[in-house]
């Protein structure tokens, strides 16, 4: 008997198998589903959402409005398109769209290890102290980019009675020990976190590095809503002014919260918030920052009117009328030290804004660079059969949210079914 033929008998055996259960996994599913193609979905959680539910702060919502989540299937149709959606609200709308379709997932188990021997993929799984056995003709890893918490060395030299927490962990003010809190990096979520504590009445301490700002709204509109009726989503990475540096680049920070405002570090500054430059190194208990706080302001600010200058160029171009521009400005610079003895500082909590690492060392497939990054292109990899799903840019800047994903799952869906094709001609 050959190898394809033992494998159709094999009753853990699938057509494909999908490794998670976000967005993007169930993505795939829908449109593996609708092909009538043999599937199974493996998620190492035991529910829908668990990252979304587990793993944001109470406050957090989306900085895209509520028209950009189009999962296939699924597009949002509640009665405010142009709001935000908070947490529960998220979780909602990920088990309304698993409930819509009942996509074949296996919750709470484990990826060990994929291989591949002779043309056929096999996933080893642990649940708990059981551990299962599948293969499969073609893999899609739809488990994202955030795999393991970063933080700086640094943490190890600060003093042993300041709490460290990652972003991933972070709650709400209320659950911190009490005293005045550190916020290392102002991505999104370090820049959101900053706020949230400070308008709960923390003294903030925030270390800010060279992410980009962006407005909310210009001109009577929200930003989004220009940058979708300028075609800017449409840009695929091919296209884009950073090319290949385009997924590494750090997200605008902005809020969708209350409905969606500015994020100006400037004014926080203003407000009393304590900024600083990029935190660098700790010895003896006494943080050093870099002498980078006014550059990387400036930079976010050139940042921000970088894209109002475009939204304004096609504003002109159509002849649009729209209102003045009344976002507030700030060229407010905080004096800031060079230093910050933490043994006397009143800082008791440090938050680690500082991303993740991505973690495949359980794929033992030639699928990743030096780095351990995956090497593909449109989500295809190198390796025969294996494709990667709902990465940041991996074709368009919705790739990796809920606007996009379900495109790129249809690609490679039709992949998927091309090379079912092939395969079946050699049966």
């Amino acid at each position: 008997m050959n190898q394809s033929t033992s494998s159709l008998n094999n009753k853990n055996h699938y057509e494909v198998i999908i490794v998670g259960s976000g967005q993007a996994g169930m993505s795939m599913s829908y449109h593996l589903k609708k092909a009538n193609t043999s599937h199974l979905v493996i998620e190492k959680n035991n529910e829908i959402a668990y990252n979304w539910k587990n793993e944001r702060w109470d406050e957090f919502c989306l900085v895209t409005p509520n028209w950009q989540c189009q999962l296939p299937g699924h597009h949002y149709s509640g009665d405010d398109p142009d709001g935000f959606m908070v947490k529960n609200e998220i979780v909602d709308y990920l088990q309304s769209y698993f409930d819509s379709f009942k996509p074949p997932v296996v919750f709470n188990s484990i990826v060990n290890s994929i291989t591949k021997v002779d043309g056929l993929f096999h996933i080893e799984t642990q649940c708990g102290d059981n551990k299962n056995s599948y293969t499969a003709d073609q893999v899609v890893l739809a488990c994202g980019s955030y795999h393991q918490t970063f933080i700086l060395p640094a943490a190890q030299h600060m003093p042993k009675s300041i709490t460290h927490i990652h972003s991933r962990d972070y709650k709400n003010a209320e659950s911190l020990p009490e005293g005045e809190v550190m916020v290392v990096g102002t991505g999104q979520s370090g820049a959101q976190i900053a706020e949230d504590l400070h308008l709960n009445g923390k003294q903030v301490h925030l270390c800010v590095g060279n992410a980009p700002r962006v407005n909310r709204r210009y001109r009577g509109k929200d930003v989004v809503q220009w940058l979708e009726d300028m075609s800017y989503y449409d840009t695929t990475i091919d296209k884009h002014p950073d090319g290949a540096n385009a997924p590494h680049s750090t997200n605008h920070y902005v809020t969708g919260r209350d409905g969606g405002r500015d994020l100006n570090l400037r004014i926080f500054a203003e407000q009393g918030m304590k900024l600083y430059g990029q935190l660098g190194e700790v010895k003896h208990g006494i943080a050093s920052f870099l002498n980078d706080l006014e550059k990387h302001l400036d930079d976010a600010d050139s940042s921000a009117k970088r894209i109002t200058d475009k939204i304004e160029e096609y504003i002109q171009f159509c002849n649009i009328e729209a209102p003045e521009d009344n976002n507030v400005h700030s060229n407010y610079l905080p004096k800031y030290p060079s230093k910050l003895d933490m043994n006397t500082s009143k800082v008791t909590t440090v938050v680690w804004a500082t991303g993740f690492k991505m973690n495949y060392d359980w794929v033992k497939l030639p699928a990743f660079d030096e780095r351990g990054l995956p090497v593909e292109k449109r989500g295809v990899s190198n390796v025969d059969g294996l494709y990667f799903l709902g990465l940041n840019w991996m074709n368009t800047w919705g790739s990796g949210r809920f606007f996009h994903v379900g495109r790129d799952a249809e690609f490679l869906k039709e992949k998927i079914i091309e090379k079912n094709k092939i395969k079946d001609t050699h049966l």
